[in-house]
């Protein structure tokens, strides 16, 4: 009986093989559907949530769970090891009391650690590595951070840049983080100051030191990402205008008798739902009411 169900008529164990290969791959294109399912859920809760994503990247062991930790506290195991995170985590960045102005960086950001890069891919988990990085699809900025104590880290950097160009990712604003600058204390000037000339960041994430300039660059690139307004919404639309003060990076604040004034810069999805206020404004009719709204306004006075 132990053989029973292994072996049909006349079938050779390289048949065996061979089937109970299939029946591997099988289970995990299912595990890897299940995975995308399961991540596309997660994304569509994100964009309901409106919040600007930030997603880290970079080689393996390089630090993107330390830098997630020391920006979120988010508790995420950070080894000195390969592949320590196999599962993208993404956590809330609040960013009050990080010492930046409110205009430098919306009050809430979406942070996502994913797994790390590593140089030719074995072509049999090329799949699997792919689909953990789906994330950084849905991001607005990407936070390349390299491991500037390794020997190869620039051959870790372009390996990871061209999985980024291969991906379609080389259009995303990148914020490059030099880390780990603590671990040689003989070369933490030089890479301090050939960072700040090549427009990158030298930092720690385990010290926590250049992390709120690595904050601040994430702030200046998603402000790239963003467009400016200058609107003024009804106090009947009292939700809406939390949401520009949870989303956008405002210049000004000023309360008429008519509504509030918001001035600043706003994720472009979240622009749309200000058109109508927006278009009301340049037409220069009453502030605060859409001319939809005008129109019957105009209509009732009439009657």
């Amino acid at each position: 009986g132990g053989s029973v169900g292994l072996r049909g008529p006349g079938e050779r164990q390289l048949e065996v093989d061979r089937r109970l290969l299939r029946g591997r791959v099988t289970a995990l294109r299912r595990q890897l559907e299940g995975l995308r399912l399961h991540r596309g859920l997660q994304r569509r809760n994100r964009e309901r949530m409106e919040l600007p994503v930030v997603a880290l990247v970079g080689y393996t062991n390089a630090g993107k769970s330390t830098l997630l930790n020391r920006v979120t506290s988010a508790g995420v195991l950070a080894e000195d090891m390969l592949f320590a995170t196999l599962d993208p985590t993404t956590r809330r960045m609040r960013t009050a009391g990080m010492g930046l102005a409110p205009a430098e960086l919306p009050p809430e950001v979406l942070v996502t650690d994913t797994v790390g890069f590593i140089q030719k891919i074995p072509p049999n988990l090329v799949a699997a590595f792919r689909a953990t990085l789906e994330e950084l699809r849905e991001a607005d900025v990407l936070v390349h951070v390299c491991d500037a104590s390794s020997e190869s880290w620039r051959k870790q950097e372009m390996a990871v840049l061209r999985e980024l160009e291969a991906m379609g990712l080389s259009d995303r604003p990148v914020v490059t983080v030099w880390n780990k600058v603590d671990r040689n204390p003989g070369t933490a000037a030089y890479l301090r100051h050939a960072a700040a000339s090549s427009g990158a960041v030298a930092a720690s994430a385990l010290t926590g030191e250049g992390v709120p300039d690595v904050v601040a660059a994430i702030g200046a690139a998603l402000r790239s990402r963003m467009v400016p307004v200058d609107v003024t919404l009804p106090y009947s639309e009292g939700a809406l205008a939390a949401r520009v003060h949870d989303l956008g990076a405002l210049d000004a604040v000023e309360h008429l008798p008519h509504g509030v004034r918001l001035a600043g810069s706003v994720p472009l999805a979240l622009r749309a739902r200000l058109l109508p206020w927006l278009a009301a404004g340049r037409e220069g009719g009453a502030l605060g009411v859409p001319p939809l709204a005008r129109s019957s306004h105009a209509r009732r006075a009439a009657a």
